[in-house]
């Protein structure tokens, strides 16, 4: 299983890992009404607590139990499929492994036919079903889990802490987030929990969680925040709380709660390589959590503001290559055409280090600017060719991905000479059709071909690889290899610590420093 992964349970098919849920019972809110918070009075304590630290957790856990859910989805697979080992971490136990018999013999031969049969591509279609956790916020029937929990399911039921079985629809999902909203109809209102303030806490508090590991409904553990805003490269806004509180697969889409039994987080992933907990879990921040659930419950779908930027971070390599300091901010490697940025003139080499006046750093850049509605003009603080200016933008909305147009034929290479960068460990050659054509690139894409890198170098360390473009040194465009030679060389010359080259590969545009001072040449 891959390291960080959704947390999953296999019944034929593997469950997500949800988790437990919090806030206090609340009563029946109207239909359509905004997604509730915690409530303003003080909820009382809970009995015991002496400086956070409960002496027991169980008047907590009584009282939150009721508004976990177990989430069961079945799905119709076809054999051979994508979707037949889709979910990554549980796939080993999606069917059943086959017996050690002794080789050659008859018992061997008839399950080896029956496996084969069973993956094969024109096999019968199968029912597969998947176990999770989630828990209500409303008791109308609105329900919080994972995305992943009910991704391609046909049939969703939940299963409420009184055993009471009902048939759930998805509201609606967001990939991006892993979140999903659900609705079930009750004859009586259900119990609910609140969202709490997921910013107010800290590492080192307490938190509970409640869900469903290993289709174990109603598992209670406890643990404490182990680190805030953590990224896992799950996607692009990636903001976790860590905890220690023990998850495994069967509670994602469940909640972390705090010492009030107030939801500060929605579990959704672990750390692990075993498939079980080893203390380090992920869940996404209820202050992310609910503005995205409260679209989803008014439109079904989640709208999300834009700038139109490529950024990375501004390493001390790439701040001495710009003459920052220190390094900090959000380095524009591309900006996107009539995006917001480019309407604002935006520039590729920009550092952008406040956004409305606070200090941001590259990673969180996406993230910030997704929460912003769209229309509103958010003000930029960009460090741009050695002083700071304002750059006002306004928000746009975040548009579908395009699908890209398929290469032309090209013609064939006119066998221009490569130029031999050595001292930076990689060669390069100019971009022609026919190279446009052996590496997909589009007709429109300029610079230079990375032809070849030396192994080990100082290319090779930073990523470069055959078939990426050179498109700037020092925010100037090269069109040539003797272009890009000759800029390094008047770097080199005017005695730069380090050089920024901007690199357009598989991944899309990155800025990558080169020290020029020796120290690390091959």
């Amino acid at each position: 299983m891959r390291l960080f992964s959704p947390l999953l349970r296999a019944g034929s098919l593997s469950c997500l890992l949800l988790a437990g849920v919090s806030g206090p019972v609340v009563a029946r809110a109207a239909e359509g009404a905004a997604l509730p918070t915690a409530p303003q009075a003080t909820t009382p304590p809970v009995a015991g607590r002496l400086n956070g630290a409960p002496d027991s957790f169980a008047d907590l856990a009584a009282r939150l139990l009721p508004a976990v859910v177990n989430v069961s989805t079945t799905q119709t697979v076809k054999s051979g499929s994508e979707d037949d080992d889709d979910e990554g971490d549980g796939g080993d136990d999606q069917l059943p492994q086959m017996p050690n018999f002794p080789q050659g013999s008859p018992f061997e031969k008839f399950f080896h036919d029956f496996m084969n049969r069973q993956n094969s591509p024109d096999g019968p279609p199968r029912r597969m079903q998947a176990l999770g956790s989630g828990f209500i916020i409303d008791p109308a029937g609105y329900i919080v889990t994972n995305n992943h929990v009910i991704r391609h399911a046909d049939k969703i039921t939940v299963t409420l802490q009184d055993n009471t079985v009902l048939t759930a629809r998805a509201v609606g999902h967001d990939d991006r987030t892993d979140l999903a909203l659900l609705k079930v109809e009750s004859k009586k209102p259900l119990p609910a929990v609140h969202f709490g303030d997921s910013d107010k806490r800290r590492v080192g508090d307490w938190v509970l969680a409640i869900g469903n590991p290993f289709g174990l409904s109603g598992t209670v553990t406890a643990g404490i925040i182990s680190s805030r805003g953590r990224n896992i490269d799950q996607g692009p806004y990636d903001d976790f709380i860590q905890t220690d509180a023990p998850i495994n697969k069967g509670n994602s889409g469940g909640p972390l709660f705090d010492m009030d039994g107030n939801v500060i987080g929605v579990n959704t992933a672990i750390y692990s390589p075993s498939g079980g907990s080893v203390g380090i879990g992920f869940s996404i921040p209820s202050n992310e959590a609910r503005g995205i659930l409260e679209q989803l419950r008014k439109t079904g779908k989640v709208s999300r503001g834009w700038l139109g930027v490529r950024i990375q971070n501004v390493t001390q390599d790439i701040a001495d290559g710009l003459g920052l300091s220190p390094a900090r901010g959000a380095l524009v490697a591309g900006v996107e055409k009539d995006g917001p940025a480019a309407k604002a003139k935006l520039q590729t080499g920009d550092v952008i280090q406040t956004l409305d006046g606070q200090p941001i750093e590259g990673k969180a850049l996406p993230r910030l600017s997704a929460q912003l509605p769209v229309g509103t003009v958010a003000h930029l603080g960009v460090w741009r060719h050695g002083k700071m200016v304002d750059v006002p933008v306004t928000i746009g909305m975040l548009p579908e991905p395009a699908a890209e147009p398929e290469a032309k034929p090209a013609a064939a290479p006119k066998g221009v000479a490569e130029v031999s960068l050595s001292a930076l460990g990689f060669s390069v050659g100019p971009l022609d059709a026919a190279a446009r054509q052996k590496y997909n690139l589009p007709s429109g894409q300029k610079g230079v071909l990375v032809t070849s890198v030396k192994d080990g170098g100082l290319a090779s360390d930073r990523g470069l690889r055959e078939g990426d473009v050179v498109t700037e040194v020092q925010q100037a465009e090269v069109t040539s290899p003797a272009d890009l030679k000759k800029r390094i060389e008047a770097a080199q010359k005017a005695h730069k610590k380090s050089i920024l080259l901007l690199v357009h590969d598989a991944d899309g545009l990155r800025w990558v420093p080169f020290p020029l001072n020796g120290e690390d040449t091959p």
